[in-house]
């Protein structure tokens, strides 16, 4: 089922970078972080109305543990979230993928630092591994000891999105119901994105004419159902089941369907959108630096399976 969630979620990286580019044409007018906030605000309100409609009951048969567990799932992902997106703007959709899973090295070591007990070898070498990796998809320069904004803040939302990760994991919310913790999570999302989207809207108008286009409710559409209803619904029901590390793992596999769907779908958005969005090709960089943090991960996952336990 997780397996299945990294495949919803892969196909949301080139649809946000379509979006990314479909927004300066709707709005000119409007500031880069109003697209960014725009891209996450809609599928989220969406999505909560849509959960609203089926768990009828839910609010009211809310616990404060499963409120609790929602919320701050829902803080988490809308920080990382708002940095992924905004990075996607200054980086390709599959380097952006890659570089998301940076949480995946982060939690065994997170483990050993909790628990006191150092990973071993295999883990501080799948560590390099991962920094090799990094950059080497990041263009890291190292006449200037840099890497771009978009990796940058790739980087850093990958730790928020750990947090969501571990959040999700701990055991004093192991009896909380998914649908009820998901519909928290989902409302977070909107509580706090509408306050930021109705701010950095230049007016009224711009806050209107996304929804008069086409292409644009059709990505906004993909993005509800499948990267947002389905892939955390699945998350939220079965990532319990199994260590977070482990989890982990298996979230490795969303940046090979995004790399998948990248090489086909941005011609087909920019027939549907008219937008310049051209399909990414296969590189060195993008073999090499991703197979290095796929090893990693499969090599961190074989030593680190017991250092899995969240409090």
């Amino acid at each position: 089922m997780l397996f299945l969630a990294t495949l919803l979620w892969g196909v949301s990286f080139p649809v946000v970078k379509a979006l990314s580019l479909l927004h300066p044409i709707l709005l000119p007018g409007a500031g880069e972080w109003f697209s960014v906030i725009y891209a996450v605000a809609p599928r989220f309100t969406i999505a909560t109305l849509v959960l609203l409609a089926w768990h009828r009951r839910a609010v009211l048969t809310m616990t404060r543990a499963e409120l609790a567990q929602g919320a701050g799932m829902g803080l988490f992902a809308t920080i990382g979230l708002l940095l992924q997106v905004d990075g996607l703007h200054y980086t390709e959709a599959s380097t952006s993928a890659f570089l998301t899973q940076f949480y995946v090295i982060l939690l065994p070591v997170y483990f050993a630092l909790r628990q006191r007990v150092n990973p071993g070898a295999r883990v501080w070498f799948c560590a390099l591994l991962v920094l090799a990796g990094v950059s080497i998809l990041g263009r890291f320069d190292w006449r200037t000891f840099s890497l771009g904004r978009g990796e940058w803040e790739t980087l850093l939302s990958s730790l928020f999105f750990m947090g969501q990760i571990l959040w999700l994991q701990r055991r004093k919310f192991a009896g909380n119901r998914a649908g009820h913790i998901t519909l928290a999570m989902f409302g977070t999302h909107v509580v706090l994105l509408a306050p930021l989207a109705v701010l950095t809207a230049p007016d009224l108008p711009t806050l209107l004419t996304p929804w008069t286009s086409a292409p644009w409710v059709g990505l906004t559409l993909i993005l509800t159902l499948f990267c947002t209803l389905g892939s955390f619904s699945i998350m939220n029901a079965w990532q319990r089941k199994i260590p977070a590390t482990e989890a982990g793992l298996i979230y490795c596999a969303e940046p090979v369907f995004s790399s998948l769907m990248a090489l086909s779908l941005p011609a087909l958005f920019s027939l549907w959108s008219g937008i310049d969005y051209a399909n990414e090709q296969l590189t060195w960089a993008l073999l090499v630096g991703g197979g290095c943090i796929l090893l990693a991960n499969s090599l961190a996952q074989l030593r680190s399976g017991r250092l899995s336990s969240v409090g």
